[in-house]
């Protein structure tokens, strides 16, 4: 084992956790607003990857534009099921948004699986984004660059839009009380509609770049990625835009470097490991790397 070794581990684990850094901002984004772990945000990023996989096999179709497709894919669906799903429930309490979570998560993957059946699907690669680079005996492929430079750049907007701008403290107004904000007479949907929309255009661009990176996508994706979403979020301080990046790339870091550091009899055991790494955060940290207690903030 030498330091080219290392540090291609390295690229691998920032390339596999920046997909995951990219979900778990989204899921973050509508946490912070409406404390509600949306388990259909994995299926969100499964409709957005199937869709442009069904599309991009019968159009040419340039790939920037596929990439925003996808997003705006994601983002009108995330509306949708907030208005049919989670808008009548914003007084309700938390277990019964997440048990509404489950059951929209289990409607996206059945409504999938009867429309794409559950074979997988190919994506087709693009040239750029497929080629191997090498530096300095290092290999990194063109769609993990592009993967972490969209995760870094939704965090930094985002960040930006809810620490900077009217629309931002609105959203934070909301998510501190929502009859607080009503009585200040801020209208809670709108925020909460941009909320649902970036988060969800996250996990549609999250589905186009898995698409490109793996080079098959199926009906049946979303559920582990999404918990591995989670995971980070909770890791990273769940709430926390910038927490939920951190969890994602100190994740896949550790993802990748368990399975390969360890003998290859255990990589079959990376699943333990994630959440072995997550019990032992919340021993040490409940709150998360960059998280902050709700005790503290009121």
């Amino acid at each position: 084992m030498n330091g080219t070794y290392l540090l291609q581990q390295l690229v691998n684990g920032l390339a596999i956790g920046s997909l995951y850094a990219l979900l778990a901002v989204g899921l973050s984004m509508v946490y912070g607003i409406l404390r509600l772990i949306n388990f259909a945000h994995g299926e969100l990023m499964m409709v957005a990857a199937m869709a442009s996989a069904t599309f991009l096999a019968g159009l040419r179709v340039w790939p920037p534009l596929l990439l925003v497709g996808g997003m705006l894919l994601g983002g009108v669906l995330g509306v949708v099921v907030e208005r049919v799903a989670y808008s009548r429930l914003r007084q309700a309490s938390e277990v019964n948004l997440l048990v509404t979570s489950l059951a929209v998560s289990t409607f996206l993957a059945t409504g999938a699986l009867m429309l794409w059946s559950g074979q997988p699907r190919r994506f087709e690669r693009v040239e750029v984004l497929s080629r191997l680079y090498e530096v300095g005996g290092v290999f990194v492929r063109g769609a993990d660059i592009a993967i972490l430079a969209m995760a870094v750049v939704s965090m930094a907007l985002l960040t930006w839009l809810t620490s900077r701008t009217r629309l931002g403290v609105a959203m934070r107004a909301v998510a501190e009380d929502l009859r607080v904000a009503y009585l200040m007479g801020i209208d809670p949907s709108r925020p909460i509609l941009l909320a649902f929309f970036l988060g969800s255009m996250l996990a549609g661009a999250a589905g186009v770049l898995w698409g490109w990176k793996f080079g098959q996508v199926a009906p049946t994706m979303g559920f582990v990625p999404m918990l591995k979403a989670f995971v980070a979020a909770v890791i990273g301080g769940i709430g926390s835009i910038p927490g939920a990046f951190l969890g994602g790339i100190v994740l896949g870091l550790a993802e990748v470097f368990f399975v390969g550091l360890l003998p290859a009899t255990y990589s079959g055991y990376r699943d333990v490991f994630v959440f072995a790494l997550l019990f032992l955060m919340l021993l040490v940290r409940p709150t998360g790397i960059l998280g902050v207690s709700l005790a503290r903030k009121a």
